[in-house]
């Protein structure tokens, strides 16, 4: 058996200095302060894939991948809209809000014609769409503009947002699951973090 060797020193824990764990959602004061943010900046793209990473509720990977078509076919925007998971291979719906809708117009405009059909096509690799990674980075920034953590938050944080509020206005599970697109109820209590005392919290609101 070897023996252990105390004068090597100890491996570096791949986590040192990451927060791991679930990324919490944001505030709607969050919501609201980034969304001042990008347009004092001027930022109309990062401003309509914000809005609409609100509004979707989809992983970073479908998100990416949205197209032009998804959301105005014929270049009309939709009230409403349905992708497929990358993932899952599930269809999930979402709306898309007056706010969303008049920042994708704006950003539309400044897109102008092109021959892919990428909602948000890269900058750096000609007909392609922005990398998942670039939008991880993006989504740092934007934690950046209202002085949060930017370890603290991520891609999922946008995914849950809307879910979070939801769940804690009505308490409705299966909203929640159709509108994330699992498959399984229970996948959807482990990602809202749901615990005994939000059960209890619920019943106790409940009078008969």
């Amino acid at each position: 058996m070897a023996q252990f060797d105390l004068f090597l020193p100890p491996k570096r824990p791949w986590n040192t200095g990451r927060i791991i764990g679930p990324k919490p959602p944001f505030k709607p004061k969050h919501v609201w302060g980034i969304r001042q943010q990008l347009k004092a900046n001027g930022r109309v793209r990062d401003l309509a894939m914000f809005n609409c990473a609100i509004d979707a509720k989809l992983r970073g990977c479908d998100l990416a991948r949205l197209r032009v078509s998804d959301v105005a076919p014929g270049g009309s925007l939709r009230a409403r809209a349905t992708v497929i998971q990358q993932k899952t291979g599930q269809p999930v719906p979402f709306e898309i809000t007056e706010p969303t809708r008049d920042a994708l117009a704006a950003w539309l405009k400044v897109r102008g014609r092109r021959h892919d059909d990428w909602l948000f096509p890269s900058r750096s690799r000609r007909g392609d769409h922005v990398s998942t990674r670039q939008y991880a980075r993006l989504v740092d920034k934007w934690v950046s503009m209202i002085e949060l953590e930017p370890r603290a938050y991520g891609t999922h944080s946008l995914r849950r947002t809307k879910v979070a509020l939801i769940y804690k206005k009505t308490g409705n599970l299966r909203a929640c699951q159709l509108l994330l697109g699992h498959r399984k109820l229970e996948s959807t209590v482990r990602y809202l973090g749901i615990e005994v005392d939000d059960a209890l919290e619920m019943s106790e609101q409940i009078d008969l």
